[in-house]
């Protein structure tokens, strides 16, 4: 899907409208992650990371970043530049090579603005390593942030075993509150990873990281997250549909033993 202002003033190439992040070394994972990066594991017959991506293509958000730093030219040989990925239709991808260009990944920050140059001005972005598949990246909800004032929407889940505290809680009013654990009578969630960004958030005043990351820098996202909830810039979702954080060997085998 292309809106007028996705297309680059230096080329006839549709800015992408979605980011799947890709650069994790995935050590929880080893070792499955020695030898092929966590996105690529199998779950129920495909990739991982392939699960989100059938869903953005689905919705019409074909034109895709992906970030990687470990293992990542297997990431590139198993899809390229272009991946028709079943009856969904074909994926046109770029990369954004964090290893290659500096040798380490650059957290989660640091990579959305390494490929920010790439994105749209409102974009999705989704983790690689969660498996979400009756998520539906709506066309709607990049209409009501493009109208919207807000920064950001995010989309949180019932807290799993493994994150019991949450991370964010949730206004009446739809928005994401930076609220501390166990300080507050409000209920937290997890965050799910995904989310609708403008480009503004990972640019000054918001983001001090420098346009495109040339520098490299390593940044997490969770403090710019919470310094924009406390100025009220950040709506949230519950999203209560199947949901799971393939952090480990035992959820991987959990998942594919259904």
């Amino acid at each position: 899907m292309q809106f007028p202002s996705e297309v680059s003033n230096l080329t006839s190439e549709p800015k992408a409208c979605a980011m799947i992040l890709a650069a994790g070394r995935g050590e929880r994972m080893r070792p499955l992650t020695d030898h092929t990066p966590k996105p690529l594991l199998a779950v129920r017959g495909k990739p991982l990371m392939q699960w989100p991506m059938e869903g953005l293509v689905r919705a019409g958000f074909d034109q895709i970043v992906i970030n990687t730093a470990w293992l990542g030219e297997r990431i590139h040989g198993q899809y390229g530049s272009s991946s028709s990925l079943a009856e969904v239709g074909a994926a046109h991808l770029r990369y954004s090579n964090e290893a290659q260009d500096f040798g380490y990944a650059l957290e989660t920050a640091g990579g959305i603005v390494r490929a920010l140059p790439q994105l749209a001005e409102v974009f999705w972005v989704v983790a690689g390593d969660v498996f979400v598949p009756e998520f539906e990246f709506k066309p709607q909800a990049v209409a009501q942030l493009i109208a919207s004032d807000l920064l950001a929407h995010v989309w949180l889940v019932p807290n799993p075993l493994h994150n019991p505290l949450g991370d964010f809680g949730l206004s009446d009013q739809g928005l994401a509150l930076n609220l501390a654990p166990n300080s507050s009578t409000q209920p937290l969630y997890t965050f799910s990873t995904i989310a609708l960004y403008r480009r503004a958030f990972f640019e000054l005043p918001y983001c001090d990281i420098l346009p495109g990351n040339p520098q490299g820098t390593a940044a997490p996202l969770a403090p710019l997250l919470r310094a924009a909830m406390d100025r009220g810039q950040v709506g949230a979702t519950l999203y209560t549909g199947p949901w799971t954080d393939v952090g480990t060997p035992e959820r991987l085998v959990q998942l594919n033993a259904v």
